[in-house]
């Protein structure tokens, strides 16, 4: 398969307004009598871009004392919400890469979330990456026995031993933030708790379980099993409310609930498309409803699961969806294939390769960016989103320098 000369990716986009929204308010912030309180109100505003606050910490200590002040970051977190997606994290026998996604200044260097010995060609052929979420990456070390969190802002990696009844061949998991103060918004997770749930096959019954790992408690919880019997797909699991749900060879879903810590099979929608296992998704639906979707060339066709009021559960054709007029082709032209490299379930965001150019597609506003530069189509992907801000970096190396230097 074919992979790109460049490890960076940028949309063909035209320049946003945010830089000149970032020049008016910095502008305005300076002009202000020394009212810290007035000043704060005004940097809260600032776009959460990578880019904004690093320029905003370099123009004077008064202005870096706030900005890299913890209150500041989670006022700052609560202010904005939504979390911003900086790009992808690439898993392939080479090793796991950060591959950015945005245009200067806002593009982060691939080193900036180098992950160590966690994700170094040396180690590829024997770490899997399994989850990204929450600003935090799930990677498994089968040698070791174990999985590994790493927090790609802060450099901080935590290794757990895998339950002995697991069988690592099937392993699967997901990492999910688990603080629980008010207000509290993911992608600013940084040193707070964690939950790690793994699934796999029993070495001793082959039945499927799955364990939760608390980063509070330091220990696994009781192993959970279902009489269901599936093989998961290399896909990442799909969290919705609060349960997690991995497609299966089968075309069925394995569901872990958060809330009752239970594990059971669904049954997927009634699909008659014959196209690659790569290319079927489970997706957010409308109202937070459990969706799948299916890529067959280029066209998108989607269910979205209803359950009544007796807990009864029916598949509904949703929409279809003809990607060639949103990837802005001409045509939709005779054998004309795309393969699925990624979903994101927070922005509805799918990536797509088309004859090895690859286009991030908004499911629901049915808008595109092309990334000019192609991806590797044997290699596996996974939406990286975190706020970027000052004064939380790798002691002693980037802390926003290299952003600055994009400027």
């Amino acid at each position: 398969m074919t992979s790109c000369c460049s490890p960076y990716l940028h949309p063909q986009t035209q320049a946003s307004e945010d830089g000149a929204g970032v020049t008016r308010l910095l502008a305005a912030a300076a002009s202000l009598p020394d009212s810290d309180d007035l000043l704060w109100e005004i940097l809260l505003r600032l776009p959460p871009q990578p880019s904004s606050l690093p320029r905003a910490s370099a123009v004077c200590k008064r202005w870096r004392g706030i900005l890299t002040d913890p209150k500041f970051h989670r006022q700052f977190y609560a202010h904005h919400q939504k979390t911003p997606l900086l790009g992808l994290f690439c898993w392939s026998c080479q090793g796991i890469k950060f591959i950015p996604i945005l245009d200067p200044p806002d593009s982060i260097p691939p080193q900036r979330f180098d992950l160590g010995p966690n994700g170094n060609s040396n180690s590829g052929r024997h770490c899997s990456m399994l989850d990204c979420r929450h600003g935090l990456v799930l990677i498994k070390h089968e040698v070791r026995k174990a999985v590994a969190v790493c927090d790609p802002i802060t450099g901080e990696h935590y290794h757990v031993a895998a339950p002995p009844d697991f069988n690592l061949f099937y392993l699967k998991g997901a990492v999910l933030c688990a603080a629980t103060e008010l207000g509290h918004v993911h992608g600013g997770c940084h040193s707070s708790p964690f939950k790690v749930v793994l699934l796999s096959k029993c070495k001793k019954d082959n039945r499927q379980i799955a364990c939760v790992y608390s980063s509070e408690t330091g220990v696994w919880g009781n192993l959970i099993s279902t009489e269901a019997s599936c093989v998961l797909l290399a896909k990442p699991p799909v969290l919705i409310g609060n349960c997690l749900y991995w497609l299966s060879t089968s075309e069925d879903i394995l569901e872990f609930d958060l809330d009752e810590n239970t594990l059971s099979g669904i049954m997927g929608p009634p699909v008659t498309i014959d196209t690659v296992h790569a290319n079927r998704q489970v997706i957010q639906a409308e109202d937070g409803d459990l969706g799948y979707a299916v890529l067959s060339y280029l066209r998108f066709q989607i269910w979205h699961r209803n359950v009544n009021g007796h807990g009864v559960s029916t598949w509904m054709p949703w929409k279809t969806i003809e990607m060639h007029p949103i990837l802005g082709l001409l045509s939709q032209k005779e054998g004309a294939w795309g393969q699925l490299l990624g979903y994101d379930e927070d922005t509805e965001v799918m990536f797509i390769d088309v004859h090895f150019s690859v286009y991030m597609v908004h499911i629901k506003s049915t808008q595109s960016n092309k990334l000019y530069k192609t991806l590797r189509t044997n290699a596996r992907y996974y939406s990286f989103k975190s706020f970027y801000t000052p004064g939380i970096a790798i002691p002693g190396e980037f802390d926003g320098a290299e952003i600055l230097h994009n400027t």
